[in-house]
């Protein structure tokens, strides 16, 4: 051990920009968990979608294309589609003290929306990780079509 540590300034001054790169991720890394600690929403994973459908029925927002939807969706959940997405809709204020979850086909496109949502004032307010593809991969069951 106290062999590494002699050779280490010698390693940092010989490799400065391999050790400012890693300084940076390891910077990125601590910023971009920190923001995730202080959001206002939560993510679920699959598991935890179905124990919240289970407990509180939570009205699920799908924001997938119409055509990913229509292919696999989660059971019980409302196809809206992102251009269309409004927190000011008188349909979905009505619904500010139930739990809502947004999910899409891969969980990417969803963070946005979330912090729309809880902008305008909704309490509860999740995000299935990984999406409709989480659950999939879950094994869990899927609709298709229109409903």
């Amino acid at each position: 051990m106290s062999d590494v540590l002699h050779k280490l300034p010698e390693f940092i001054s010989n490799h400065l920009a391999l050790v400012a790169l890693f300084f940076a991720l390891l910077l990125a890394v601590i910023v971009t968990e920190i923001l995730t600690l202080f959001r206002k929403y939560k993510e679920l994973t699959p598991a935890g979608l179905t124990l919240l459908i289970n407990r509180e029925g939570p009205l699920m927002v799908d924001l997938s294309a119409y055509a990913d939807f229509e292919k696999a969706h989660v059971p019980g959940s409302r196809h809206v589609a992102m251009s269309q997405f409004d927190p000011e809709h008188k349909d979905l204020a009505k619904a500010k003290d139930v739990p809502v979850v947004l999910i899409d086909k891969d969980g990417r496109a969803t963070g946005k929306a979330a912090q729309r949502l809880v902008k305008a004032g909704f309490a509860k307010v999740y995000v299935l990780g990984g999406g409709v593809l989480a659950w999939q991969q879950a094994q869990l069951p899927v609709a298709k079509g229109k409903n």
